[in-house]
């Protein structure tokens, strides 16, 4: 038994190409031990990354990365990835401000060649980089890492359809941790994988096309045939040979000595796509995961000992609780209404809309372009549906929004969750442009919740509005904790509301905002500049009465929202402009998200940086009126 740490002699990958099989064995039992400890403490994505302690060292040994390029997809998967590049000493700062991302990221290490956090990108990018390899005569090695629920996406099969017939050498492993795609993983598959992937089969292989490549062409194309449909009975990948990937496994991806054998006899391989079947456990080596229904996917701090997580109680409900909770009553009313997610059932709420409905709930995988086209069919025949999806995947239907829901004015509703900045998961999670990307569009309405009981009109607003698309966002979190009406009405489409009457600077908020915006107004009024302050409720159509009546009441005019440029500021001043509001000496801006992607941190600080808050709104309306105003105060 060897006794000799080894983790602590480990700072890249290069330290461990020289280490024997069974020291393998106890770095990665190591490894796994790190990367509890780590998320115990930070919180985050832990069940995938343990499925794949054994394959991270595993492939870290046998290829020479960084210069063999290893694009992991997802990245929930990658912190034993990033425990062996040079991290280790960081990796308690995990999803924490100014700490390590929690997905692979370019400007972070060399050893993550692509980043990812949104999935089924791994494929289409290690072929670019194959690709680019080729291009320049290069003879290093691509691995693509893909979850089975990756692979199911659109992007996955078109990636590896173009990649098979390029015959550009890669290799894709397929990590298979939950879906029943294989046969049972024992002694006879494994040594069935590593016999296919030897140099010994390989040889004779290619002896056999030797033999054939001259005879008529249906006999060639018989003996192809052949050859792979009887690796297909064996090890079930006719599907990817069809493809055209090299088809190797099914491999026991926690057992060393078949994994290393098998890598080994694929890097030696010359040709063509190559596609490792690994099968894993997600949660593996803790049991409090392994016995988790979600594999511990993504934690909060949490007991090692015990695995019991340190859930704070909120004071209020989630939006995404409120969102469910009506809209289940809504169909309770109304059969005709349904619930379509792209494989987040219990991110988006869905999941207790399921419970209630099994019969009218659609999750449809990852796959987000089919979500919004089978939604507009829904809708196309007469049901209601509910597409909810958080903004930043939304953006991987946006043809599909385009052609066919808005062009056919179909009643699709969009419920947008994760509205705005959200925290530990940074800028790729972030919904920052659906605002602008969604208001460009003829036939939408655009609502965003400022609060939970707006959340419940709001829900209540797209259940019963047929004229065409709407779509609605609110915040991830804790809601405010009013109290949340239980028989809301619909709103009246395109009107804003007065929450505070003042005089002389108008605050008009979009979303969840609201809140900073009376806080920055108090402040302003304790300084004798007299603030109103209204909640747009509406993008588009925009209160064009509220906005003008705010123009001509008041010296200045800010407009505050969770979103990009191009937003819902752009469509305020586009109107002021058509009413002639901007020639009389109007002060009007639009404070929006910066041009910049701002990393992982609280919510709060994120939006102090963004200069979303209280303060921030003050300081705008000081650089607004000038120096003289700052220099004399507020009351001179």
């Amino acid at each position: 038994m060897i006794e000799t740490p080894l983790l602590d002699k480990v700072k890249y990958p290069a330290d461990m190409r020289d280490f024997s099989r069974d020291e393998l064995k106890q770095l990665a039992d190591e490894l796994r031990a790190e990367v509890i400890d780590a998320v115990s403490v930070t919180g985050g994505h832990l069940g995938a990354g343990l499925g794949v302690v054994e394959l991270t060292v595993a492939i870290h040994h046998v290829f020479n990365t960084p210069d063999d390029k290893l694009i992991w997809d997802v990245g929930h998967q990658c912190y034993p990835h990033k425990v062996l590049t040079g991290r280790r000493d960081r990796i308690r700062t995990l999803r924490k401000g100014g700490g390590l991302s929690g997905f692979t990221k370019r400007a972070e290490s060399e050893y993550d060649p692509f980043g990812a956090a949104h999935s089924s990108t791994s494929i289409s990018a290690g072929l670019g980089f194959a690709t680019a390899r080729d291009l320049a005569d290069g003879d290093n090695h691509i691995i693509s890492v893909i979850g089975d629920g990756a692979i199911t996406a659109g992007m996955a099969y078109e990636a590896m359809n173009n990649a098979g017939a390029s015959d550009s050498r890669m290799i894709v492993i397929l990590n298979d941790n939950d879906m029943s795609i294989a046969p049972p993983v024992g002694a006879m598959s494994a040594l069935l994988a590593k016999m296919v992937s030897s140099q010994g089969y390989q040889a004779v292989r290619g002896f056999a096309k030797n033999i054939v490549k001259d005879a008529p062409r249906p006999v060639f194309e018989t003996a192809k045939k052949a050859e792979e449909y009887s690796r297909g009975m064996v090890t079930g990948g006719t599907w990817f040979e069809e493809l055209g990937f090299y088809y190797v496994g099914p491999v026991d991806g926690h057992d060393l000595d078949h994994l290393l054998p098998v890598l080994e006899n694929v890097k030696a391989m010359k040709n063509g796509p190559v596609l490792i079947h690994v099968v894993t456990q997600k949660g593996k080596g803790y049991a409090p995961a392994e016995n988790s229904a979600d594999k511990y996917h993504g934690v909060s701090k949490f007991n090692v000992v015990t695995g019991e997580q340190s859930k704070s109680i909120p004071n209020a409900p989630s939006y995404t609780r409120v969102f469910a909770d009506q809209l289940i009553k809504e169909a309770e009313k109304d059969d005709k209404i349904v619930g379509i997610t792209a494989a987040m059932p219990s991110g988006t709420g869905l999941n207790l809309f399921e419970d209630k409905f099994p019969d009218r709930m659609f999750d449809v995988g990852i796959a987000e372009q089919h979500a919004v086209t089978f939604a507009a069919g829904l809708a196309a025949d007469g049901y209601r549906p509910f597409c909810a999806i958080y903004s930043t995947f939304l953006q991987r239907g946006y043809d599909q929004v385009v052609h066919d829901v808005a062009i056919q004015n179909l009643p699709v509703r969009f419920a947008m969750d994760r509205a705005g900045l959200v925290g530990a998961d940074g800028p790729t999670h972030a919904g920052a442009f659906d605002i602008a990307y969604l208001g460009c569009l003829p036939n939408f309405v655009l609502m965003a919740a400022a609060d939970e009981a707006d959340l419940t009109r709001m829900v209540t607003t797209a259940a019963r509005y047929d004229q065409g698309p709407i779509a609605f966002r609110y915040a991830r979190g804790e809601a405010t904790g009013i109290e949340i009406p239980q028989d809301p009405q619909p709103l009246e489409i395109g009107k804003g509301r007065i929450i505070k009457e003042g005089t002389r600077i108008a605050l008009l908020s979009y979303g969840t905002r609201l809140g900073e915006a009376v806080q920055a107004a108090e402040q302003l009024d304790s300084l004798g500049l007299s603030a109103t302050v209204a909640d747009a409720r509406f993008a588009k159509p925009l209160d064009t009465d509220l906005v003008c009546r705010l123009a001509d009441e008041h010296e200045v005019l800010i407009t505050i929202e969770e979103g990009s440029m191009g937003g819902f500021g752009a469509y305020v001043l586009q109107e002021l402009a058509k009413a002639g509001r901007l020639d009389y000496g109007l002060k009007v801006r639009t404070m929006v998200l910066p041009d910049i992607f701002i990393d992982q941190d609280q919510p709060a600080l994120m939006y102090e940086q963004a200069g979303l808050h209280a303060d921030g709104i003050v300081e705008e309306v000081f650089r607004i009126l000038g120096k003289d105003f700052a220099q004399k105060g507020a009351l001179a």
